[in-house]
């Protein structure tokens, strides 16, 4: 492939809100670009793109599929490699690694909602990865549909600059055609058996013609100000202008990210979607409009190296995504940017500096391989045979190593633990579990060192309940769930110095050992043990010194409080003596060992808990309820600022409080705030729930001071 066919070559995503018709509108495109011969529908779980049992069942998108088809265009066969993205807020990670690698996108908006919760964190995603967009206000045929609406909330909600570059003729159920702009015609469907397939081209009708001008002359007007030359024959002569102009300046408005293209239909009804494949073409860049792909050598990141879109280039892409296939086994998605890759080639990957070699290439349809023996630079395709390979790997030629940007996921906000129903499953679990974390970075599996529980995160209660569902289906596992206790720490207040003794007499040999200890509480930000020997004279051998170390390190595991680890001890061994026959290392470890809890009883104990950072977007008019809610979690508001149209909150708030909190910010929200939380630091717990925690644990507090 040469760059001259790289210009018909188009990399998309379809984005949007859950239930605003993405996956409808795949289906349309897939049949009306011949890649199909009926359409799958949604709701009877037969839908190409959605291929997963999961998927049929519940009627949403989980995994992003991805497909490869052509459309005829001005006399120009295009390919378009299309990607479906979930709409859920829980598999965001889906839409975050599709746009990461994709060249442009359709935003999808219901003609009835609008601008709605998951459609401005999807935006938000476009905007950080800077890919140009058109829109389609989908649904026009629904009761309530209203394309101005949608028009005005684009503007307002996603501060973004919507261009109708056609509006609809009728609405609701008198929903017939549009009027397009550019070639000022009006566009009707028949509603028969062609599927859509049908449509006339006609004069607009004399009723709409005030409307078509004025909507026109908006149009013209906004290509106009983004090109000197076409602003001034618009003030001279408006009607000299175009169409070919029009469509080119719109396209480098597009690519620019300057205007949004928004058209309107519905794909339920088969209407407006070869329009829309016209504009992908028309308007959405390719490969080459994207130009270079710039990354780093590998290990130096100031030494900048750019890739052009060319087979002629030494190899550069991105894996994207992790897929774990019945037949064929790991698949990954790989974005070539530059070079070729063929089918039993060896590449570098980055980021291991090993070799890997590739067995074989596929252009995928859904979740159907079809070989290939290579893949050339601008496409999108699936190799097996990587040994090693995660997501926002770069793979790239042997002897031209490059790293290109990688990606970064938001940190799981919900966990639960799981366990097998029948011991025998334990290895087939820790498969399962290992394997699905592979495919999905935002799905994390740890063991609590505290309870000895198997804890599995996610962005949310759903991804949880689906992933459980994928380990019964797919790896034949059966879990428990529960829900993971909070894991508390302790610590002291108060430095304390004490003698402790430890003499044993059994007849014979006996045991003996004396030291003198003052422990104390760590400074900020340290952990574990500090330990100083200040003993001078050998009243204590220098052989025994490390049993009494052994023996304080130990004891940290076991706080005075309720048994939970305490985070820092500070301690130093003042002096102590011995005994030449019954001293041994057991004694002096032992000695330890009842100094720690001794000491620590007297040393004003306290308990700690985990406080994790929280970061919500939101819009503006939700920043009441959301901090009035945090506060009453005992969270602490840090900062705000403004972030692509929303508001950003920073808090701290104990993870104790946090859970169920996903669902509880989208009910106080409307589903339009997002959140991200890591963990910070362990503060000490209120007095109040310190009681209530210990009075649970050990029935009393009496060490609480």
């Amino acid at each position: 492939m040469t760059a001259q066919d790289l210009r018909y070559t188009r990399n998309i995503g379809i984005m949007a809100h859950i239930d605003a018709g993405k996956t409808t509108t795949s289906e349309r495109i897939l049949f009306y670009t011949g890649l199909t011969h009926r359409m799958g529908e949604v709701h009877d779980g037969a839908a190409t793109m959605d291929w997963m049992e999961q998927e049929q069942e519940r009627g949403i998108t989980i995994t992003s599929a991805a497909s490869t088809t052509f459309w005829n265009y001005k006399d120009q066969k295009y390919k378009i490699n299309i990607i479906d993205t979930p709409g859920h807020v829980d598999f965001t990670v889906e839409v975050e690694r599709s746009l990461r690698v994709l060249d442009g996108a359709v935003a999808l908006f219901c003609a009835v909602g609008g601008v709605e919760a998951q459609s401005e964190t999807v935006w938000r995603q476009a905007e950080k990865y800077g890919v140009p967009r058109i829109a389609f206000v989908n649904k026009m045929d629904r009761q309530g549909a209203d394309f101005f609406r949608v028009y005005h909330d684009i503007k307002v909600k996603l501060k973004a600059n919507p261009v109708p570059v056609v509006i609809p003729i009728g609405s609701e159920e008198h929903f017939q055609g549009v009027i397009d702009l550019i070639s000022m015609k009006a566009i009707f469907w028949y509603d028969d058996e062609t599927l859509g397939s049908r449509f006339s081209e006609e004069e607009i009708p004399a009723e709409l013609m005030e409307q078509a001008l004025e909507w026109r002359g908006k149009l013209v007007e906004s290509a106009a100000e983004r090109d000197d030359a076409l602003m001034e024959r618009y003030f001279d002569d408006p009607g000299s202008i175009t169409v070919d102009e029009l469509n080119q300046v719109i396209r480098q408005a597009t690519i620019r990210g300057s205007i949004i293209p928004i058209m309107c239909g519905s794909a339920f009804k088969n209407k407006g979607i070869q329009r829309l494949l016209n504009s992908v073409c028309a308007y959405l860049p390719s490969p080459v409009d994207i130009d270079a792909v710039t990354g780093n050598e590998p290990g130096n990141p100031d030494h900048k190296i750019t890739r052009k879109p060319d087979v002629g280039e030494p190899l550069a892409g991105l894996a994207f995504k992790i897929a774990t296939d019945p037949f064929v086994g790991r698949l990954c998605y790989i974005r070539v940017y530059s070079g070729v890759i063929e089918s039993g080639q060896q590449v570098l990957n980055s980021r291991t500096g090993k070799r890997e070699r590739i067995s074989r290439l596929y252009q995928m349809h859904s979740n159907k391989q079809n070989p290939k023996d290579v893949i050339e630079a601008g496409d999108i395709c699936a190799a097996v045979g990587f040994k090693d390979i995660r997501t926002g790997d770069t793979i790239c030629a042997i002897d031209h190593p490059i790293e290109l940007e990688s990606m970064v996921f938001p940190e799981p906000v919900i966990g639960v633990a799981v366990e097998p129903k029948s011991q025998n499953d334990i290895d087939k679990l820790a498969t399962g579990l290992s394997k699905l974390a592979e495919e999905d970075p935002t799905f994390r599996v740890n063991t609590d060192p505290d309870s000895g529980q198997t804890v599995i995160s996610g962005m949310g209660e759903l991804h949880l309940e689906i992933l459980v569902d994928r380990l019964k289906r797919e790896f034949k596992v059966d879990c428990n769930q529960g829900i993971p206790q909070v894991a508390y720490k302790e610590a002291i207040t108060r430095p304390v110095e004490l003698r402790e003794v430890f003499k044993k007499q059994t007849g014979g040999r006996g045991k003996y050992a004396d030291i003198v200890v003052r422990i104390e509480p760590v400074e900020q930000g340290v952990t574990g043990l500090q330990f100083f020997d200040m003993v001078k004279g050998g009243n204590i051998p220098k052989e025994f010194i490390p049993s009494v170390e052994k023996g304080f390190r130990e004891s940290l595991v076991n706080g005075p409080l309720a048994g939970f680890p305490v985070a820092g001890l500070k301690v130093t061994l003042l002096d102590g003596s011995y005994h030449s026959v019954d001293s041994d290392q057991l004694s002096f470890e032992i000695c330890a060992k009842q100094a720690f809890r001794s000491a620590t009883q007297k040393a004003g104990p306290k308990l700690l808990e985990p406080v994790m950072k929280l970061e919500i977007v939101t819009p503006d008019e939700y920043m009441g309820d959301i901090i009035g809610d945090l506060n009453r979690r005992r969270g602490d508001v840090t900062g705000m600022e403004s972030k692509s149209g929303a508001r950003m909150i920073h808090a701290l708030v104990p993870l104790a409080e946090q859970f169920g909190y996903v669902t509880v910010l989208r009910t106080l929200s409307s589903g339009r705030a997002t959140s991200s939380m890591e963990f910070s630091h362990y503060e000490e717990v209120p007095r109040n729930l310190a009681e209530k925690i210990l009075t649970e644990i050990r029935g009393k507090t009496d060490l609480l001071e």
